[in-house]
């Protein structure tokens, strides 16, 4: 689950059509602020995200440019329930496509696209 701060960080991320650099970011995320943001706050953000592997960081000149691995809030939130609860997350997820018929057609379709 995200913060606020990583949530709106991963936001102009995500609206993003290339990598961005810290600068970018602190940019982005200042013109939707009263009280702007430092510098370091949004690289220390950035780091974290990196270092969770929520965002590929990457050389740009004397910094890096960072560019999210996963396309949405919902996609980090499956894979940390997966990563830290393995097979019971699996298991109660599919017990709650079990009892939603909407979501249990979505998942055998899902299912069959790879198999």
């Amino acid at each position: 689950m995200l913060g606020p701060l990583e949530g709106d960080v991963m936001r102009a991320l995500w609206e993003a059509s290339e990598p961005l650099t810290v600068r970018a970011v602190l940019e982005r995320l200042n013109e939707r602020r009263r009280a702007p943001l430092a510098y370091t706050t949004v690289m220390t953000v950035l780091s974290r995200l990196s270092d969770k592997e929520i965002l590929r960081r990457r050389r740009a000149g004397r910094g890096y440019a960072y560019e999210p691995v996963l396309p949405d809030e919902a996609a980090i939130v499956v894979r940390e329930a997966v990563r830290d609860f393995g097979d019971a997350a699996v298991a109660h997820f599919v017990d709650e496509a079990r009892a939603d018929p909407r979501l249990r057609r979505r998942l055998k379709r899902l299912l069959q696209e790879e198999g």
